[in-house]
């Protein structure tokens, strides 16, 4: 019984020590576990810190790295920038010179050909000189026959115009002997005064408007025909001055311009003498005498005023006037 208990007893004690035993493993297996965790734990810290730290490294270095870069880069650009600088400096000092060594050239030859032309001109001037001595003889010489023929014409057609004078007033003295008295001139009837203009009883205000404009656009376009018909024979005397006519032996070019004078002058003196008459129709606007026949003191129709604004005289009496 004793011995059951004792061996009972030693198995408890042994079960109770592999227990112990078990625990202590299991606890030191834990603790290896652990403290096993725990480095692992620590490495991976380690390992993550050891990488941040080479990440920022890297990136430091690729940092500095483009600073580096980026700076040598704008040394190049500013080294490159002062070369071209340098160079087109060159340049445009190379293209100054040849151009100040161009000028120079251009203005030789300009001062060369000064001189040639001057020359030239002097020798031109010397023979057109000669030839205006020797075109100037003739043409006075021309002249001079010309004014002898002219005043032979001159003192035929005197004689002519004598003549018919003479017959014109005998004829005229003959008529007027046998043609009765004319008759009296009607009265006008005149209205008040409107815009400087006198309206009458045949023609209103309104016709007289439109005719003053007439008369007025008429004059304007007549002056300044005047004006550049006058120019012309001026400028054609010039040249004859000039001489830049050739007047050959029987006349030429000389008479053709002689004669374009003349007709410019006549044509002037025409234009001139139908502004007078112009002149004397707006006075007679403002008198109130406008429209009416100087001859006869009828009324001119308003289709010949329209046509003609400054005549005077019914057509009749303008042809019977032309007849005589």
């Amino acid at each position: 019984m004793a011995t059951a208990r004792a061996a009972q007893a030693r198995r408890a004690a042994r079960a109770k020590r592999e227990k112990a035993l078990r625990l202590a493993r299991r606890k030191r297996e834990k603790a290896q576990r652990l403290a096993r965790a725990k480095r692992e734990k620590a490495l991976r810290l380690a390992r993550r810190k050891r990488e941040k730290a080479q990440r920022l490294a890297r990136r430091k270095r690729e940092k500095a790295q483009r600073l580096a870069r980026a700076k040598r880069e704008k040394a190049q650009r500013l080294a490159r920038a002062a070369r071209e600088r340098r160079e087109r400096e060159r340049a445009a000092q190379r293209a100054r010179v040849e151009r100040e060594r161009r000028e120079a050239r251009a203005a030789k030859e300009a001062e060369r050909r000064r001189r040639e032309a001057e020359k030239k001109a002097q020798r031109r001037q010397a023979l057109i000189e000669k030839r205006l001595e020797a075109s100037a003889r003739k043409r006075r010489e021309q002249e001079r026959k010309r004014e002898a023929k002219r005043l032979a014409k001159e003192r035929a057609r005197a004689k002519l115009k004598a003549q018919a004078e003479r017959e014109a007033a005998r004829r005229g003295e003959f008529d007027a002997s046998r043609r009765p008295p004319p008759p009296p001139k009607p009265p006008i009837e005149r209205l008040p005064k409107v815009d400087g203009i006198t309206p009458t009883k045949d023609f209103p205000i309104d016709f007289l408007r439109a005719q003053r404009a007439l008369l007025l656009d008429a004059r304007v376009e007549l002056l300044g025909q005047a004006t550049r018909l006058d120019a012309e024979a001026s400028d054609l005397l010039a040249n004859q001055e000039m001489g830049d006519v050739d007047f050959g032996d029987e006349g030429g070019e000389g008479d053709t311009m002689v004669v374009e004078r003349e007709r410019d002058l006549t044509l002037s003196a025409v234009a001139r003498h139908t502004a007078d008459e112009i002149n004397a129709a707006l006075k007679r606007l403002e008198t109130g005498d406008y429209g009416y026949s100087a001859i006869s003191g009828l009324p001119i129709p308003r289709e010949r005023l329209a046509a003609l604004p400054w005549a005077t005289e019914l057509v009749h009496e303008r042809a019977g006037t032309l007849g005589r």
